[in-house]
């Protein structure tokens, strides 16, 4: 194994230790790791990708450990995951067993668990061998999801739909792109398909920065279900738009190019440093600020208001498969408390006749249906104004018998799938 080999796995290691134990979401470990800058771009993408397949697929992994340990009970935590690192890379990545088998055991002597190099050999040698098999029999869906969520889509969605939702997030979701303009040159540019919304659909993997056209500005990534809110508004040409919670950007981004006067905000001055790098490198324009949305004053109203709250993101665990480890059911009741008071908010924040779009890309109702129903229970200057399947390019699997679009995974599959969204559309009322 070379130095490099051994570098990329040892990183993975340590990314893998602080999401499963220290609950540090993956992308902020990966972005953070000292180590990470040494290695070469394709070392960085197997860690990547390592990491990403161990968290997607953790359930099914620790089942096949255990049933290849020759007593019962699992190893040391740090042990347990030179295990895991092993088994993806075995029986999902297809890496040689040679190579796989070799590399955790020298992990093991290079983090001073030598005694357990005979155990770690054998346990993946096994694997190697009947995982395969081990796969083939196993429920991989239900085996890699929580029971708290597995109950909580069950109820929410039925068992076929949550069946649908669980066997998306087997796969790696595809690489959406929205364009400034002509979608269907950029289709034939990029290799893409393009889809009914507008959105281009290239395979997962590649280097995103050295596509044609992204240095120029002409486009970002963005997945499909993402790209919907900013559409429902209708025409905002010179109309004032307010973008809340507005990091990374891509929403902002499509409200400028829409014509909009946006204001970007968001409470996060260093998520705002990447909104205003966006909107550089695409060559546009709008107002960022760093402000609290739910208390934020701003002089006057605007025409209309985007909402994209912050969530448990659990419709987008195809991207984040992390978030099926880290998230829990008190993450929900917080959240939802606080988008509560950002819709609340948001009705203050927009005209008499205006317009106000709120969305999450979580999949629990709490974070949906449950937030606009209350709101128009209690608030009867909001109205709905029902989303229809033409201002989604002719899709109407997502939207719901409110007028609500409600996407899941495993949804839009002849496409190539979507992530799981909610999103409203208010009106409020004239006085």
């Amino acid at each position: 194994m070379t130095d490099t080999s051994l570098a990329a796995r040892g990183v993975a290691l340590d990314l893998l230790r602080d999401v499963l134990r220290k609950s540090v979401p993956f992308d902020d470990a990966f972005d953070a790791h000292p180590e990470l800058a040494a290695l070469q771009p394709r070392d960085r993408g197997f860690v990547r990708l390592l990491v990403a397949t161990v968290l997607r697929r953790l359930g099914q992994i620790d089942e096949m450990i255990q049933a290849s340990l020759a007593k019962p009970g699992l190893p040391k935590a740090a042990i347990h995951d030179m295990l895991r690192l092993g088994t993806a890379q075995l029986v999902f990545l297809n890496t040689p067993a040679h190579a796989a088998v070799d590399t955790a055991v020298e992990l093991a002597a290079a983090r001073n668990a030598a005694p357990y190099k005979g155990l770690i050999n054998a346990v993946l040698r096994r694997i190697g061998r009947e995982g395969a098999e081990m796969a083939a029999r196993q429920d991989a869906g239900r085996l890699n999801t929580p029971d708290w969520l597995w109950l909580s889509w069950r109820s929410a969605y039925g068992t076929a739909r949550t069946r649908g939702i669980v066997e998306a997030h087997l796969h790696e979701a595809p690489l959406d792109i929205t364009v400034k303009s002509d979608p269907e040159g950029w289709a034939e540019r990029l290799g893409a398909t393009l889809l009914p919304t507008g959105s281009l659909r290239r395979p997962p993997g590649g280097s995103v920065i050295e596509l044609p056209g992204f240095e120029d500005g002409e486009w970002w990534i963005q997945d499909l279900a993402a790209s919907l809110p900013a559409k429902l508004f209708g025409d905002l040409r010179a109309k004032r738009v307010f973008d809340l919670c507005a990091a990374p950007g891509g929403k902002t981004a499509q409200l400028v190019v829409q014509g909009a006067q946006v204001t970007a905000i968001d409470r996060s001055a260093r998520r705002l440093e990447r909104v205003t790098e966006n909107l550089k490198r695409l060559r546009l324009e709008a107002e960022v600020l760093a402000a609290d949305a739910a208390t934020w004053e701003p002089e006057e109203p605007a025409d209309a208001v985007l909402l994209d709250a912050p969530c448990s993101a659990t419709g987008a665990i195809r991207r984040h498969p992390d978030i099926l480890r880290v998230k829990t059911p008190d993450d929900i009741a917080k959240l939802a408390r606080a988008q509560s008071r950002l819709l609340a908010r948001s009705v203050e924040l927009v005209k008499p006749g205006g317009t106000l779009v709120y969305c999450t890309c979580s999949i629990q109702p709490e974070e949906g249906e449950a937030q606009i129903a209350r709101l128009l229970e209690q608030d009867k200057r909001m109205e709905r104004w029902p989303v229809t399947a033409e201002e989604l390019g002719g899709l109407s699997e997502p939207i719901n018998e409110a007028g609500e679009v409600r996407s899941l995974p495993g949804m839009l599959a002849d496409l190539g799938g979507i992530d799981g969204f909610f999103i409203a559309r208010l009106r409020r009322r004239p006085n």
